[in-house]
């Protein structure tokens, strides 16, 4: 999990907070790009959940689930960074009180889960929808209960995080400066343990779970032997699925690209607490590094989408220009189904009639 970077106060005899002086020499350079990437990130998730709340017609499972990671993505880039930020370029530490330190870490932690399990979601029904096109798919209150769901999941997992993680002041002991960060005193091999699972269940999970489900989509489609008449269905219906799976497929190599760098970081510190591997000069740097690159996730999602949906961007224009007695607009408009998701054209009746046909 992203961690405030201020760690190296308790880890030797010589001079306390070796790298952060340093760090803040780069302060000019790291508050622009944190500035950029949070005005960027919250205005593109709220648009996108705007978008599908507003849209009648993206209200299913699919866009339940994207819509879901915008909010976590929402939450972490508009109440997690900016106190994150605050406390790595503060020489006083932690300014927010022993309350916000604790749930701010649980805050933090329980959105990377929800982005997590989002797109494991995804995944999932992605195989589903290939592998059952004529099922019934799930109503909103069956929506808005995984949505839930993820959450309550999310939170309990957070929860080891936000209970190790303590506020400590330093002016005691004549440092004018106060901690908030996680600390396993004494459980040492419960740490390491609860690391390891964290590393899975926050980074494998998602890529395992997509690449999982891309090999069952593939085998499921080249086992399929369409009728002549269906053959034209199928090649429209291949399309649009491939293009849908290349969208999650995206969000996740994206997701696992951002991610990297922070979750080795925070691994190789969990391991080295002599500094061996990572030299305290530099160790604060590299991890407000690592951890803007890692945030810079919450960026993508809406770009992703918005690039490879031209559904998109016609959604997006009868938002705001609604023209019911347009003949032209009325004629895209039954392009749609009830329920079209941004990552997916429709499947008209005459579609699930063909789709019927080639099912093994």
């Amino acid at each position: 999990m992203a961690q405030p970077p201020n760690g190296s106060w308790h880890n030797g005899s010589a001079p306390l907070f070796t790298g952060l002086d340093l760090l803040l020499e780069l302060k000019p350079l790291f508050i622009p790009l944190y500035t950029t990437l949070v005005a960027v990130a919250c205005v593109g998730n709220l648009f996108l959940i705007l978008l599908i709340a507003l849209t009648k017609k993206l209200h299913c499972t699919t866009n339940f689930l994207i819509g879901n990671l915008a909010v976590a993505d929402f939450i972490m880039c508009l109440a997690c960074v900016p106190f994150t930020v605050s406390y790595a370029f503060e020489e006083r530490g932690w300014l927010f009180g022993a309350f916000m330190c604790h749930f701010v870490t649980l805050l933090q932690a329980a959105t990377v889960f929800v982005s997590v399990l989002s797109l494991t979601a995804i995944a999932i029904d992605r195989y589903v929808v290939v592998a059952y096109p004529i099922r019934r798919r799930l109503g909103r209150r069956a929506c808005l209960g995984l949505v839930v769901t993820i959450w309550l999941l999310s939170v309990a997992a957070s929860v080891p995080t936000s209970l190790h993680t303590h506020y400590l002041d330093l002016n005691a002991i004549g440092h004018d400066m106060v901690i908030c960060e996680e600390f396993w005193q004494h459980e040492e091999r419960e740490r390491l343990l609860y690391s390891c699972l964290m590393l899975l269940l926050s980074y494998v999970l998602p890529l395992l779970a997509v690449s999982v489900s891309f090999c069952a989509i593939t085998h499921r489609l080249r086992r399929r032997n369409v009728p002549g008449a269906a053959l034209r269905h199928q090649d429209k219906w291949t399309r649009t699925k491939h293009k849908t799976f290349r969208v999650l497929t995206v969000s996740v190599v994206c997701f696992a690209v951002c991610w990297l760098p922070l979750q080795v970081v925070n691994f190789i510190r969990d391991i080295d607490h002599e500094f061996a591997i990572l030299d305290k000069r530099y160790v604060n740097v590299i991890q407000v590094s690592c951890h803007l690159m890692a945030m810079s996730s919450a960026c993508y999602n809406p770009f992703i989408y918005a690039s490879l949906h031209n559904k998109f961007w016609f959604h997006l224009s009868s938002c705001f220009y609604r023209k019911k007695s347009s003949w032209a607009l009325s004629r895209k408009v039954s392009r749609f189904n009830t329920c079209s998701t941004l990552a997916d054209a429709p499947t008209g009746a005459s579609d699930k009639m063909a789709l019927q046909s080639r099912l093994p």
